[in-house]
């Protein structure tokens, strides 16, 4: 059956947008890297639900594999100018039973992409795979910007402290972040009163939903320290069902993709975006490629962003 991959004589190379594959061993000269992070620490409850993401996002994006050079109306001109390079070293080793591993691994692979100096560019995956992403900036000063439509203050979930509902107030305790900005809470969640209390209580700046939709991106880009290290996370649960479907937990009345997009150029804007991933995209649950498009879409968006920081930082050295 003709498709858009069709018409564009599309590479199906099984890569993120057809780049380059890569290794860990090999980085020399990458300024970006994509790395697919199926599985950290799944509750026994659910397993790890979320494991076809990164093959999942990837597929989407192969459609668009000979388009890296077209005009991108949301970026201004092509996805990354010309000398960036980006590669994909495809999934970080994981096991459902062996999360401590799985966490490991994770945060090495981030190491040693930031020890390359490149930016590390995370296909997750469930919400708990950003606490050993985050754990690998441990000599950097981070700010967090999340997206999701829970605010994962938990301190535990049945005795799981590393879990999905755990992710921010685990990166609370990381003496290398920050300011914290998260965006797009809505409906019930996990969090208890006692949770939002102590998120409060450590300084974090809330916009819910409703407040994006009030109040526009502005105000939250207003608490981004100016010229610092920004990591971007996203789990797709934050937007609104009819933007990504595909979630474990859809709730009415989430973001649109251009509030995602207008928060991620407001961010480059002001700082630099140091690191970006996104996660809890289901695809079994995803309605005819919709979410997987839209994911994959936020993440070019990002590379795209991110490229154009780092080109401009090389012509002013």
């Amino acid at each position: 059956m003709a498709n858009l991959g069709s018409m564009f004589d599309a590479d199906d190379s099984g890569t993120f947008l057809g780049l380059p594959s890569a290794t860990l061993a090999d980085l020399q000269g990458a300024d970006v890297v994509v790395m697919g992070a199926p599985c950290a620490t799944p509750y026994l409850s659910v397993g790890p639900y979320c494991k076809d993401a990164p093959a999942a996002i990837r597929a989407a994006s192969s459609a668009y594999s000979r388009t890296r050079d077209h005009h991108n109306f949301d970026l201004g001109g092509p996805l990354m100018p010309e000398g960036t390079s980006a590669v994909d070293i495809g999934d970080v080793p994981w096991d459902d039973t062996a999360h401590d591993a799985n966490r490991a691994a994770i945060r090495h692979s981030c190491e040693v992409v930031l020890a390359a100096g490149a930016v590390p560019i995370v296909l997750g995956g469930d919400d708990s795979i950003p606490i050993p992403v985050l754990q690998a900036y441990a000599d950097r000063s981070l700010t967090i910007v999340q997206i999701d439509a829970h605010i994962d203050w938990r301190d535990e979930v049945r005795g799981e402290r590393w879990g999905l509902s755990s992710t921010m107030r685990r990166a609370s305790e990381m003496t290398q972040v920050g300011a914290m900005i998260q965006v797009g809470q809505r409906g019930v969640g996990s969090a208890r009163p006692a949770d939002l209390e102590a998120a409060h209580a450590r300084g974090v700046h809330f916009f819910s939903a409703r407040d994006v939709h009030r109040g526009g991106i502005a105000q939250v880009l207003h608490h981004v320290p100016k010229g610092g290290d920004v990591f971007i996370t996203i789990d797709v649960d934050g937007f609104d069902p009819t933007v990504v479907p595909g979630v474990l937990a859809p709730e009415p009345g989430g973001l649109t993709y251009f509030q995602a997009i207008e928060l991620i150029d407001g961010v480059a804007d002001r700082a630099t975006i140091a690191g970006f991933d996104v996660v809890e995209f289901v695809p079994e649950r995803d309605v005819n490629g919709l979410g997987a498009l839209t994911t994959f879409r936020l993440t070019a968006h990002a590379i795209g962003r991110i490229a154009r920081q780092r080109a401009s930082a090389t012509a002013t050295a």
